[in-house]
């Protein structure tokens, strides 16, 4: 007798390859198989509460990704085939690339592997294949961003050890410490961390203006990436509501708990992020929009819209976003002016803006450009122009937990440095801000076993205690290529060349 199977409708299928895939441990106690569950503080009554808003199958997900990739790559295959990277708007766009490429793209595969290893962390079947799945996204946006990027590696210097320098370089600290530091934290916190405070909060900050910039400049290939990422981002962004939302309604004992991971994230991501302020403002042919306006839209709009939402679960706004805020008017400037007098231990260029892109600058910051950063400009292009281009020969000192370069200001003071430091078991150690210090302080013997790069550099540690030796041997960075002034570089002379345009020496060699 012939069976009849019968169709199953999609919330039956759902059931069947998500929840059903769960089972009740007969020979092993639970609290063996997942022994992270609880030492965090967190009290889950009921993870049957756990909701996915998308209801996505593992068999469905393939087919729909299948689809994408084949559009994807055939857009990367004709970019290449049609020499795109010469209708990008300028070389120095290159360099936005190589910050991404070194930066962010490593990211994707440490959110890879945090999202595997916290989903095993978790008795809720259904948290279980919602990690499963983003650490599939995750790590097929790193291979498909480097994919998107690798055409220019054959026309431009800078973007040929990614993964080796994310490891190694002084600046790329920051980006590597903060998923260092999320993946060794428990699996709420990791979540807490990644897919509330950085997807959903303060991800737009990153992938829209990356992806906004690319259109603005030519460049198609980051452009499909982004496309072709934007339904993962969105199914990312509604797991990390789901996930504080499920937190916050299981007990209320969890309140406390998360308002001080919010507290710690959020500022760990903001300081993160001044690197794409940078970018925005400074490494962008044709701008998309200053940093300050996108943190108004996407931090103050959307994120003040947020924390309305969950204050009827007891969190308020994260502890220093006035900080935050106050210092969208000044970021990009301060980390840009450290580039510049540092470039000679980066992977990419640096520059002076141009007096059009000065005013540009001093239409979006009114209040700050102008008084206190248009007159260094000035000074550095007379230096520059008299032979006498700056270069710092050491290396900054870094914070001791998000490893950016102790410059930043006090909020209301743009002269003074908001440098922190305390003693702990008789070592002294220095912080860029009071909240970092305050992150230090509740969990010191966490972050005294930071891996500080430019400390590590002048104890020896990396192949050489001098500069030079680092970043050609420990860096592989190829000194007088991919670093140092962009202005006579091979990039922009290769540029200029592409244009059938002749370098400013030749001209003046031909006259």
């Amino acid at each position: 007798m012939a069976v009849q199977n019968k169709k199953l409708n999609l919330k039956d299928k759902y059931q069947y390859l998500t929840r059903d895939m769960g089972w009740e441990p007969t020979y092993q106690k639970k609290k063996d198989i997942f022994p992270d569950e609880d030492f965090e503080g967190i009290k889950i009554t009921d993870w049957s509460q756990w909701e996915d808003p998308f209801r996505l199958t593992m068999d469905s997900y393939w087919k729909y990704q299948a689809e994408k990739e084949k559009k994807l790559y055939a857009i990367f295959d004709a970019f290449a085939q049609n020499n795109g990277h010469q209708n990008i708007s300028d070389a120095r766009y290159v360099n936005a690339l190589k910050l991404f490429l070194t930066g962010v793209s490593p990211l994707e595969h440490a959110a890879f592997q945090g999202y595997a290893k916290t989903g095993r962390q978790f008795s809720g079947t259904g948290a279980r294949v919602a990690c499963q799945m983003q650490a599939i996204d995750e790590l097929r946006h790193s291979q498909t961003q480097q994919h998107a990027m690798s055409h220019y590696n054959k026309h431009f210097n800078g973007l040929h050890d990614a993964a080796h320098m994310h490891d190694r370089v002084w600046f790329l600290s920051v980006p590597k410490s903060f998923f260092d530091d999320a993946r060794t934290a428990g699996p709420f916190e990791f979540l807490t961390a990644i897919s509330f405070s950085f997807e959903y909060v303060l991800t737009n900050l990153l992938f829209v203006p990356f992806m906004s910039g690319a259109a603005y400049n030519g460049d198609m290939a980051t452009v499909t990436f982004g496309f072709s990422a934007q339904s993962d981002e969105a199914r990312h962004m509604t797991l990390g509501l789901e996930v504080i939302k499920f937190i916050l309604e299981q007990h209320e004992d969890n309140v406390p708990i998360v308002q001080r991971w919010i507290d710690k994230w959020f500022w760990r991501g903001f300081r993160l992020l001044s690197l794409v302020s940078m970018m925005m403002d400074y490494m962008l042919p044709n701008k998309v929009m200053s940093w300050s306006e996108a943190w108004e839209v996407y931090y103050e709009q959307n994120g003040g819209a947020l924390f309305k939402d969950l204050e009827r679960y007891g969190i308020r706004p994260p502890k220093y976003q006035d900080v935050a805020n106050d210092a969208k008017h000044h970021l990009s400037h301060q980390l840009w002016t450290t580039f510049y007098q540092y470039s000679q231990a980066t992977n990419f260029h640096t520059w002076i803006p141009e007096k059009e892109e000065m005013d540009w600058m001093s239409e979006k910051y009114p209040d700050t450009f102008d008084k206190y950063y248009r007159p260094r400009y000035e000074h550095l292009a007379k230096e520059a122009a008299a032979g006498r281009r700056f270069y710092n020969n050491t290396l900054p000192q870094l914070c001791q937990v998000c490893q950016v370069p102790t410059l930043f200001t006090e909020m209301g003071a743009p002269t003074k440095l908001s440098h922190r430091q305390l003693k702990y078991e008789g070592e002294r150690y220095h912080f860029c801000s009071e909240a970092c210090c305050e992150i230090f302080e509740f969990e010191p013997e966490k972050y005294i076993q930071a891996w500080l790069p430019v400390h590590q550099i002048y104890q020896g540690n990396c192949e050489g205690a001098d500069v030079e030796t680092v970043v050609q041997k420990y860096y592989h960075i190829n000194i007088g290529e991919d670093n140092f002034e962009y202005l006579g570089s091979p990039d922009h002379k290769r540029w200029l060349s592409i244009k059938g345009l002749k370098p400013a020496d030749e001209k003046k060699d031909a006259a």
